[in-house]
């Protein structure tokens, strides 16, 4: 790895590449047919390839950073992974990037580095697997500053399987063609599967031409990312750091927004808590504010007061 570029190209360098061959594990562990199942909680299923892409993520890029903080959804790995999972060679493309000079500086100590390996769980074992992405956040300061959106089913022209999104603030973004929301319209993208009374309340205060519901935080906000969707709405609880750490870099360096419903960006430092308990909220090409006061106040009173409860 060309240890002269600074370490924040680095890393995303190698997630990249790293992405992409926890992708194929994905690929693998559905081709051969038991998935693995374990029920960690309501909608809340783990498989053998969430483990499997995870070990091969956090392997290869604690070889690498030893000293930089990772945190993985699927908690402790066995980081003694086969050689053909460990990754070592970064995306030689991205490296001839020029490192804006916001992150040049940045020291081991300055990051934590959020791993969903297999977002999307409980549609991959549905069957819905366009739905899945790889992500992995680089959080600098407790901002999310990088990221990576890796779709292991995304079939490209030429047949093969796989894409590979990435997006950096102050660099911008890479491996796709961005494109405008239609105008005339207010389409939402919402989940498939964690809404309540809050929540639905929330999506009829925007009189939405069209409601995408589609499963993971990733590929709700690709919907934004391909001019699917104007706004991502969740107005309750469900997703955790690693969930929307990449999917906010990536969005925030195309020009976007992710934050609660609030309008407050979540921190990711090393010791914060990893439930997002007030919701998330994105747009690209929208004021962002508005969409915020869009929400009905009780709305986002009483999910900051479960939030503040619970806590």
């Amino acid at each position: 790895m060309a240890t002269t570029s600074p370490l924040i190209m680095r890393i995303m360098a190698l997630s990249i590449n790293t992405a992409k061959r926890a992708g194929c594990i994905i690929r693998d562990v559905m081709q051969q047919g038991d998935l693995g199942i374990v029920d960690k909680g309501k909608n809340d299923p783990q498989t053998e390839a969430d483990r499997s892409a995870q070990r091969s993520i956090i392997a290869s890029l604690t070889k690498q950073f030893p000293r930089i903080k990772i945190i993985g959804e699927e908690g402790c790995s066995d980081l003694n992974v086969c050689a053909d999972w460990l990754v070592e060679e970064p995306d030689q493309d991205f490296l001839q990037q020029a490192c804006p000079s916001k992150w040049r500086d940045a020291e081991d100590e300055d990051f934590v580095i959020w791993v969903d390996p297999l977002d999307g769980t409980a549609e991959y074992t549905q069957g819905f697997v366009e739905h899945v992405t790889v992500l992995i956040g680089i959080a600098v300061k407790d901002s999310a500053v990088g990221g990576i959106i890796h779709q292991p089913y995304y079939k490209q022209p030429s047949g093969e399987l796989g894409r590979t999104i990435w997006g950096l603030k102050g660099l911008g973004t890479g491996g796709f063609t961005s494109k405008a929301a239609p105008e005339g319209q207010f389409i939402i993208t919402t989940t498939r599967s964690h809404s309540n009374a809050l929540h639905q309340q929330a999506l009829d205060a925007f009189s939405a031409t069209e409601i995408l519901k589609v499963g993971g935080a990733g590929f709700k906000v690709l919907q934004l990312l391909e001019g699917k969707a104007h706004a991502y709405v969740f107005a309750t609880p469900g997703c955790k750091k690693w969930d929307t750490c990449a999917p906010e870099a990536v969005l925030e360096a195309l020009g976007g927004t992710l934050t609660d419903i609030n309008g407050t960006h979540y921190s990711y430092h090393a010791d914060v808590e990893h439930v997002n308990r007030t919701g998330v909220l994105a747009s690209l090409g929208q004021n962002h504010t508005q969409l915020v006061e869009k929400i009905p106040a009780d709305v986002r009173q009483a999910v900051s007061a479960k939030a503040t409860k619970t806590n």
